[in-house]
């Protein structure tokens, strides 16, 4: 498939898709709705329970992941992964809780995994600028990025893999995978994202 490209920058293998534009369309209708009603964002709120240093943090509802057939989309890509790098089938796809990221300027999310096995984030808005480093010279610019950290650098190997967010762009990797998101500068616009913890079992 043309939206499926397994990415295999050190041990284990990650997989970047795009999400469908109604979907994106769905889920961020959907979070602008939320966030006007106080109430509703009290009984959403996840931020307490998750790590980020964010603006805000919310699950998103079951009946509304049911519309949008959210766990079928989340299923059938991560049942092409392990065709693909497993060889297996997948018996049961159970998903644990999928949630919203809000973030604005100065914000970021330590390092740190996730339950579950497999986990993912896909980007819902990103802003169009995410600030220049404080040395012009710096050959890299970590802001606003995604950065996946596996074992330690070693001759012909690397440790980190850094993806900068593109709207609609969608990473599935092990829960394991210790990451963070760099903070951002120079705008007020969000960077919104979506984030899942799912458990799988394999045919044997």
């Amino acid at each position: 498939m043309d939206n499926f490209e397994v990415l295999k920058p050190f041990g284990p293998s990650i997989v970047k898709i795009k999400m469908p534009n109604e979907m994106i369309k769905e889920i961020n209708d959907y979070v602008d709705f939320v966030i006007k009603d106080e109430q509703k964002m009290k009984k959403l709120d996840e931020g307490h329970k998750l790590i980020g240093k964010v603006q805000q943090e919310f699950l998103m509802e079951v009946d509304f992941m049911k519309k949008i057939k959210w766990a079928e989309f989340l299923a059938s890509n991560i049942s092409m992964w392990a065709k693909e790098e497993l060889k297996k089938e997948i018996k049961n796809f159970h998903l644990i809780k999928s949630w919203v990221v809000r973030q604005f300027k100065n914000d970021y999310n330590p390092i740190h995994w996730h339950t579950g096995d497999i986990s993912g984030v896909g980007y819902l808005k990103v802003p169009s600028h995410l600030g220049n480093t404080s040395q012009p010279d710096k050959k890299t610019n970590e802001n606003g990025k995604l950065q996946l950290i596996f074992g330690s650098p070693n001759l012909f190997s690397k440790s980190t893999f850094l993806v900068k967010p593109e709207l609609g762009d969608f990473y599935l990797f092990p829960n394991y995978l210790m990451h963070t998101v760099y903070p951002f500068t120079g705008t007020d616009e969000e960077r919104r994202s979506v984030s899942f913890n799912a458990k799988v079992q394999f045919d044997i």
